[in-house]
């Protein structure tokens, strides 16, 4: 990895969690705090994301270089799945146990579910 690279892998992370803290907020301004209904959104959109930039960078649509500031990068700063996790333990500590196991299991079926749709949607475009 090149200086260069390394910056640029740097400072989109930076863009990618002012962005997280961005929506997040807004969504919590609109929504309320009860369930992490930001997070949820948040994890959600970057998976799949990161599966669409996957697929074009498999077709070779996207650089190898682009393929890591925008997935390692821009995306691995606006995921959040450790904050999924303590908003899991949150609500289970809470006695919120239905809620917990839906925000738990819930985000990880359907973060995998949309990075499986975004590679599908990737390489199809190829």
């Amino acid at each position: 990895m090149t200086p260069l690279l390394f910056l640029g892998v740097a400072a989109a992370g930076g863009v990618g969690a002012a962005a997280r803290f961005a929506l997040d907020g807004f969504v919590r301004a609109r929504l309320g705090g009860a369930f992490p209904y930001g997070t949820t959104i948040i994890n959600v959109s970057g998976s799949l994301l990161l599966g669409l930039i996957t697929g074009l960078a498999l077709n070779h649509l996207v650089a190898p270089e682009w393929s890591l500031v925008l997935g390692v990068g821009l995306l691995g700063g606006y995921t959040t799945f450790s904050t999924a996790s303590f908003e899991t333990v949150r609500l289970a500590q809470a006695h919120r146990y239905l809620t917990a196991l839906a925000n738990g299991v819930g985000m990880l079926v359907a973060s995998v579910a949309a990075a499986a749709l975004g590679l599908w949607i990737g390489l199809a475009l190829g």
